[in-house]
């Protein structure tokens, strides 16, 4: 893979733009009156992979503005969320205070590859968290899987759930007549996806003026593959024809937090899963 020498500038500017976008938008999406009232779950998803947490150590990678690493401060454990964009961890900081978290949770400022040298505690977490929208914006994800697993206790796990990177093969700007979605990237290609889209998927009225992105597709192989070899175990693997958020026009919605296929399942939309560090 070629990845370009821009990949992590550009992603930087456009995340950095999105996080006002997204605080002022929650109800759209992020639903923080939820959060500041300590109702918030996880999807049921992302829960069932993670487990309890209540007592354990915690680390959320590419935690955004914090969201769901307060929720799983909220829910008992030592929590720990990393993200690079400079706005989202002031943001999370200032949730964290609002919520009078900063004795449980706590945000570092640092792209995922350098997390090791930021953190510096290295096998200390009981779980190392992933989820929605992660592993799309890194390039190299043989890398990622072996941070994840420098962070892990023996016996402590990585849950994972996000984007089936199959639905990168499909978009919706190529839509067919009847709604479908159109093509886009082959599965197997390995090449960096360069796009320019100004529309934010948590406020559709929103223009980003840095819209322009650069996304990797991983095939799900490659994932398990990379884990594996950084010395972690899969304990559970699912494929869920259910996601998170819109991916696709014609999705329908299904409980609180999932959108499907009409009709009936199709092709994957999702996936979750568990490696435990040996």
């Amino acid at each position: 893979m070629t990845t370009p020498p821009d990949w992590l500038a550009l992603n930087l500017a456009n995340w950095n733009e999105r996080v006002p976008i997204h605080l002022n938008a929650p109800r759209l999406h992020y639903r923080l009156d939820a959060l500041k009232n300590g109702s918030q779950q996880l999807d049921p998803i992302a829960a069932d992979i993670l487990g309890p947490v209540d007592g354990l150590r915690v680390l959320h990678l590419q935690c955004h503005f914090g969201q769901d690493t307060l929720t799983i401060a909220q829910h008992g454990a030592e929590a720990t969320g990393l993200d690079f964009s400079p706005p989202a961890i002031a943001a999370a900081n200032a949730l964290a205070a609002e919520l009078n978290l900063t004795g449980r949770a706590r945000f570092v400022q640092t792209n995922v590859y350098d997390a090791e040298t930021a953190i510096k505690q290295p096998a200390s977490f009981d779980r190392v968290f992933v989820s929605w929208g992660a592993l799309c914006w890194l390039p190299d994800i043989a890398a990622w899987a072996r941070i994840v697993a420098s962070f892990l206790k023996p016996n402590g796990y990585l849950a994972l759930a996000d984007a089936h990177p199959i639905i990168y093969v499909f978009d919706n700007v190529n839509a067919t007549p009847d709604g479908m979605p159109g093509w886009y990237a082959p599965y197997l290609a390995r090449q960096p996806l360069q796009e320019d889209r100004p529309e934010d998927y948590a406020d559709p009225t929103a223009r980003l003026n840095n819209s322009r992105t650069v996304e990797f597709l991983h095939p799900i192989s490659d994932v398990i593959t990379a884990l594996i070899n950084a010395g972690l175990r899969i304990d559970r693997f699912h494929e869920h024809d259910s996601i998170v958020w819109q991916a696709f026009a014609q999705l329908q919605k299904r409980g609180p937090s999932e959108h499907v296929w009409p009709d009936k399942p199709w092709l994957p939309l999702s996936f979750s899963l568990r490696a435990t560090r040996l």
